[in-house]
């Protein structure tokens, strides 16, 4: 089957590897329709983690179920299916308490699988024709029968709207509430979104590309353009003394307007941000080590973090992946029923060929490439 693989920093290529197949009795085999490029992807295609090369990227990932293994009950062949990224075997004492982004069982080092990311266990990514599902009945969501139509809509499940959701739900976004949300990525954009599905009464995106801010604003969000540097005073003048709560959606990669990479940026520009005794959600990506960060302490995953600030306001703070099932049921019945329309980020179909020059597109940040789905 065509797959695409990690080779190298900034070298992805689709190549011919072994088919994917049922290898335990409660794995299902997937026909992969739909599967999306993540910025998280960005991070292993830039060399910034432990990647083997070889190995199939891709973990937001949708097809249609063509084989299951004996022990597989609920999951039917035909049946369309969302998958989460993270895999999880649901009986381990951490997903029966609904943390299934932390499955103690994945054949891992640390709590927690993923399809083809880096140290999240040996599963291949869904950026390929055919995808192997462990523990099917669990990780699979079967999808209604609009799954087709809407397929670019329920795409977003396997990852970003869940993990969009997730940012407001570590900061407990409430109604009536004004929320920042630093980043206009994928995922930043689904956590403004999602804020407005939790009843803000306000909610700013920060970020510098012009196409993000534009999708910000489409999303009914104020979108507040960093470059100029006066963005935390810009906010403060907006919410009248600070957000209600915030959302980092950047992670150690962030970089200044300079083009100069500063991993806390976001962090303390969030307690800056942000009011008394509010609350902030963190679902951007943060390593316990990055050999590629620009100095010492971030190399060793640490950060200058201005807690002085942070406890003299009262402030909490929310982390960690998304557990994407403890949401992407509920969110799909939003899609369903007309009430959500994520795909509205979607820059680009094409086909898995084209892969490798969409992540050039991607990484380089060029304008209108927001989101892209791969058609293999």
């Amino acid at each position: 089957m065509k797959a695409l693989v990690y080779q190298g920093p900034r070298d992805v290529a689709v190549v011919e590897v072994p088919d994917a197949g049922i290898e335990r009795p409660t794995d299902a085999l997937v026909k992969v329709t739909s599967t999306n490029i993540c910025g998280s992807d960005l991070h292993m295609y830039e060399g910034r983690t432990t990647m083997e090369t070889g190995r199939t990227l891709g973990h937001e990932n949708l097809g249609e179920v063509i084989e299951t293994g004996s022990g597989v009950d609920r999951v039917k062949v035909g049946d369309r299916v969302c998958l989460p990224f993270n895999v999880g075997c649901g009986f381990c004492a951490n997903c029966e308490r609904g943390f299934t982004g932390f499955c103690l069982s994945v054949d891992s080092d640390t709590p927690g699988g993923a399809y083809g990311f880096a140290a999240m266990g040996t599963y291949a990514g869904g950026q390929a024709e055919y995808l192997r599902v462990p523990w099917a009945d669990f990780n699979c969501l079967v999808l209604p029968e609009d799954a087709e139509e809407k397929e670019n809509d329920y795409v977003m499940l396997a990852d970003i709207f869940p993990t969009g959701y997730h940012a407001t739900e570590l900061a407990d976004v409430s109604p009536g509430e004004s929320v920042v949300v630093y980043g206009g990525g994928p995922v930043g954009l689904m956590a403004a979104y999602s804020a407005r599905l939790r009843g803000a009464s306000q909610v700013l995106v920060v970020d510098r590309q012009p196409d993000r801010l534009r999708l910000a604003e489409e999303a009914g969000a104020v979108a507040v353009d960093d470059s100029g540097g006066d963005h935390v005073d810009r906010i403060l003048e907006l919410t009248g003394g600070g957000a209600d709560k915030g959302c980092e959606c950047v992670g150690y990669q962030a970089h200044d307007p300079q083009g100069e990479e500063r991993p806390e940026a976001t962090m303390n520009d969030l307690v800056a941000s942000v009011r008394a005794t509010g609350a902030i959600g963190v679902v951007g990506v943060f390593l316990p080590q990055d050999d590629g960060a620009p100095n010492d302490l971030a190399q060793e995953g640490k950060l200058p973090f201005d807690f002085g600030q942070f406890w003299f306001k009262g402030q909490r703070i929310g982390t960690g992946q998304a557990n994407v099932k403890a949401y992407n049921r509920r969110l799909g019945r939003l899609i369903r029923h007309g009430r959500a329309k994520p795909s509205l980020i979607v820059s680009h179909e094409l086909p898995l060929d084209e892969a490798p020059s969409a992540y050039r597109h991607f990484d380089d940040r060029d304008d209108g490439w927001t989101k892209v789905v791969l058609k293999p």
